[in-house]
């Protein structure tokens, strides 16, 4: 019987350690919004340029020991913590503010809003604090948004679109920037390929 009982603690002990780490999230979301979702966006944007650097290599083939460009994930950890996490905060702040639940049409109106102001402005920044990371000059940045910009704008309305609807009309307030994150995991892999 003892090992039996020992089993079913271990098991409750895993279980357990989930549930500790969603109360300790959540605790500093409510302390600490902004830089609990920066700090949140900096990891999975950097998560995801890794993602994308490792789908690279085997498509062409490269075993996946070979060093990685570790200058790509902290990039990408730089703007999503300085970028991403807080301007998605205040955006949905003032999403929720301006366009109220109860307001008519407030789930097409947000969707139009985030779908043709955030969105195009967001890929925009994105394209130049990148091209700042990189080290390289205003040129380069001009080339990559003439080639990259809008096929981007494209990909990001067909992936996102349905996504935002879902987030700024379904998911909790706290937990919009999270849920982008998770999607923008694998949005940033795709981005990370355009770069190349």
């Amino acid at each position: 019987m003892a090992p039996a009982a020992s089993k079913l603690r271990t098991e409750a002990g895993l279980g357990a350690l989930p549930r500790r780490a969603l109360a300790q999230y959540l605790r500093l979301l409510r302390l600490y919004p902004v830089l609990t979702k920066a700090a949140t966006s900096g990891i999975l944007s950097a998560l995801g340029n890794f993602l994308a650097q490792m789908i690279e290599k085997k498509q062409k083939k490269e075993s996946c020991s070979q060093k990685l460009d570790v200058n790509g994930p902290l990039r990408y950890a730089i703007y999503g913590f300085f970028f991403t996490g807080p301007l998605s905060h205040f955006f949905y702040l003032f999403l929720e503010h301006w366009i109220p639940p109860e307001a008519p049409w407030a789930s097409v109106q947000r969707l139009l809003l985030d779908r043709l102001l955030f969105a195009p402005t967001f890929l925009l920044l994105f394209f130049l604090i990148m091209n700042f990371l990189e080290g390289k000059d205003f040129a380069a940045f001009v080339a990559k948004m003439k080639r990259g910009f809008w096929p981007a704008l494209q990909m990001n309305w067909r992936v996102w679109t349905p996504v935002q609807f879902i987030n700024v009309n379904y998911v909790p307030l706290q937990f919009r920037v999270l849920f982008a994150n998770v999607v923008a995991l694998f949005w940033y892999a795709y981005l990370a390929s355009l770069g190349k």
